[in-house]
This record gives structure tokens, sequence and C-alpha cells, in this order.
């Protein structure tokens, strides 16, 4: 029975060879593929609670899917010790085709065990009254000189919703992040004030050749840009997501150009809006929304600080976001509206980013995470891979090994086949296996294999 099980041995070898073909990423994702908000496969479903002492704990550097409904408060829990700076960011997508109205939204707080309030964060709709996601963040800093929220325990996040009567009434989903700021190097003093002057002028308009680059569904896929104009498209109801590279000591410019359409001229107020938040996911700064008549129109962020570790101690919440390095996120949102005037069709869009300024030194220990510009994030700008695309990437790398191991062990496989086959036949007399030599079961006639 020897050639029976090598022949079973290398049919499995060959069965993992194809396994591990058919396992490559990708090849079925597209089929679905779904233009709404994509969500981070990797997040945990976690169910906020409504008192907190039943809230679910959450973990850092892990991302949580959850959901939110009308006027509803819910908790969720950090286990904090004495010198960790923790951040905990939400992002709320409200139901495609739904109605929001001024000033519905969230309001992200963390709080210690007292109920005392840490940090607060709202993202809210406001003249742009249509669904899309926003975010938000809180956070517990620990400093020398401050008296709350500094003690290692239990501390809660605090998620609450606001919704008028006449918006939709059915549940938003919220995408949870929670971040560990990495600890600052021994030994080196820290500014403790906020910079008082900081370069203001916006920068000429980039030089070089447009490059057509498509924006992401969400932040987990968003499409890295670097410094130059980029040409997109974006469809009613759409949002377009892109990140950007901003190292210590740079700061970001962008605008937003929506260009014009032949189908119709009437005017919609707010109909495109464009965000811009930091790697953390806490609100930076929004354009004023831009209205639309058919005609090329643009829109540009307000000039923003160098990213220094000080500017946290800025009173002004734009200025105080721009607190460390990493990726950058812009989302362009284009409001449903435009589709009963200018049909459903996308309309031209183009980005102009620069970022400008020499890299610093970073002010972390060791390997500062998401909150670092390395040469990778770098290289994914420039070709615009996303998180999610680089992360495909890798596992490519890894089922390609596996695939040539496979591949490997099936050639092998087959040599030992071809090999015991070979001395086998030789092994056989003239006249054929006689009975009982163990290769004719029960003394029947020789098998064929």
């Amino acid at each position: 029975m020897m050639r029976q099980r090598n022949s079973g041995w290398v049919t499995l070898a060959a069965v993992v060879a194809m396994c591990a073909v058919a396992a490559l990423p990708g090849q079925a994702h597209a089929a679905g593929e779904d233009t709404a908000y994509a969500f981070d496969p990797g997040a945990k479903k976690v169910d906020g609670a409504e008192v907190s002492t039943e809230a679910p704990p959450l973990t850092p550097g892990s991302v949580y899917r959850s959901s939110i409904g009308r006027g509803e408060k819910l908790y969720y829990r950090l286990n904090l010790d004495a010198g960790t700076n923790a951040y905990v960011s939400a992002v709320v997508v409200p139901e495609g085709g739904g109605k929001v109205a001024y000033g519905d939204g969230i309001t992200v707080s963390i709080r210690d065990s007292t109920d005392r309030q840490c940090s607060s964060e709202s993202a809210r709709f406001q003249s742009a009254e249509f669904p899309r996601p926003i975010a938000a963040y809180a956070h517990r800093i620990v400093e020398k000189d401050s008296s709350s929220c500094q003690e290692a325990g239990t501390y809660n996040v605090l998620i609450e919703r606001e919704s008028k009567a006449t918006s939709s009434p059915g549940a938003w989903g919220l995408e949870l992040r929670y971040a560990a700021e990495p600890r600052t190097k021994p030994g080196g003093a820290m500014p403790t004030e906020a910079p008082e002057n900081w370069p203001s002028e916006s920068p000429a308009p980039p030089t070089a050749e447009p490059r057509k680059r498509s924006g992401g569904t969400s932040y987990h896929d968003a499409a890295g840009l670097e410094t130059g104009e980029w040409h997109d498209d974006i469809a009613p109801g759409q949002t377009r997501f892109y990140r950007i590279p901003v190292d210590w000591g740079q700061q970001i410019f962008a605008s937003a150009d929506l260009g014009n359409s032949n189908a119709s001229t009437e005017y919609i107020s707010g109909a495109l809006t464009m965000s811009l938040d930091n790697p953390a996911l806490g609100h930076v700064d929004s354009a004023s929304p831009l209205s639309y008549s058919g005609k090329p129109t643009s829109v540009s962020l307000d000039p923003l600080p160098p990213v220094a570790y000080e500017n946290r101690y800025d009173s002004s919440g734009r200025v105080g976001a721009m607190r460390f390095a990493g990726w950058y996120y812009l989302s362009v949102s284009l409001s449903p509206e435009i589709a009963k005037a200018y049909g459903d069709k996308a309309i031209p869009l183009s980005l102009k980013v620069t970022v400008k300024g020499t890299a610093e030194k970073s002010p972390y220990e060791g390997n500062a995470g998401l909150f670092s510009v390395t040469q990778n994030d770098k290289d994914m700008a420039s070709s615009g891979r996303s998180a999610s695309e680089a992360a495909r990437s890798s596992t490519m790398k890894t089922v390609g090994v596996a695939g040539i191991s496979a591949g490997a062990v099936l050639v092998i496989g087959l040599g030992v086949w071809t090999l015991l086959a070979r001395r086998r036949a030789a092994a056989v007399p003239a006249g054929g296996p006689t009975v009982g030599d163990g290769r004719a079961p029960y003394g029947g006639p020789p098998q064929s294999w």
C-alpha cells in the first residue's frame, strides 16, 4: 500500500498549493465592492452601554464598530495607567439617503471615575445639511501641573448623539479608534507653551502636471497623496477620502476645485464640504461649505501651523489638533441635492495639496507608530496606496511565499513518488507478483495504480 499513501500525500500537497493560490487577496472583493462608507474590516463589534458600570472595555491600537440611536448616550471603558496619553475617536456614519439637520451630530468625551471631564469634542452637521461621515475625538493628557484626570484607573468614553425631530430616526454607524501616544524622549525638556508665531502665507499652487488619483470610501482605504495637483470625480452623495503624510515641522495646505456641469445652472447651497483630520482622527479644520451653480468653483482650508508637539497648548482647536506627525486625512463630500438638478453623473474634482517645510526629529522615544512619517509612508503617498492596499500587498507576499513553498512540496512529492515507482517496478519479478508478497492483497491479481 506504499504507493497509495504516497499518492494521497502528493494529492494533499497539490490541494495545499491550489488553496494557497485561491487565497490570494482581492479576488472575491471586487465583485461585492460597496460605494458606501467602508468600515475597517478589522474592526471588532462592540455595543456601547447606557450604564457606565456596564461599559465594554477598549484596548489601545484597536478599531471597533458600533452604532448609536437618536438621543442615546453610550459608554465605553478605558483602563489607563498614570503616564499614557490616550485618544479615542468616533467616526459617525448616518444612513445614506436619510436626513440630517443643522446642529445634528455627536459629542465625544473622556471622563474619570467621578465623571469629571478630561476633554471633549463635537462633530456637527452645520450649513451643509446632508448625511456624510464626520469625526471627532477626546483625549486624556498627562500634564505635570494638572490635577484632574492624572491618576491610573478606570475612565469612561461617553458618546452622545443629538438629532432634530425632522432628521431620520435610524441608528448611525460608529467606527471607534483608541490610540495611545508614545512617550517623549527622556532627559529632554518638552515645550509647555504653544508657539505664538508661525508662517501663515499660502504657497504657490503646485506646478507639476496633474495626476489622476481616485479617493477612497473611508479613512481605512483613503488614497495616499503627496504635494501636487490630483484629479478625481465625485458623485452626488459621495464622500472621497485621501491621506497625506505630514512630518514634524511641516505644514499642509489644501484646496478643492469642482468642475463645471452643463446640465443646469440651478444654485445649490452647501453643495461641497472639505474637512481635515489628524492621525488620531481628531478634527483639525473644515473649509466653508461651497455652493454650486454649474460653474467651476473652488474652496481652500485656511493656513494651519507646522506640526509641533507644543501646539497642544494652544487654546484654538485647529492649532491644537496639529500636535503630531503622521497621516492627515482629507475628506470631500458632495451633496445628494446635486442629483436633483444635475443628475447622478459624477462631477470632475481637482485637489491641490502642498506639504511645506523640512522634516524635523520626532520628540518620541522609539517607534512612534501612527504618530510618525516613515519612508514607506512617503512611498505609499507617491504611489497612492491606501492602508488596506498596503495590508493586502503584505498578505500577497506572505501567500506568495506559502504558494512557492507548497509548490516546492508538490515537486518534491512527485519526485519521491516517481523514485518509489521506479524502484518498485524494478523489484517486481518477471512473472509478476506472487501471492503473499504484499503487493497483491489477498492473493489477487496485481493492482493497477
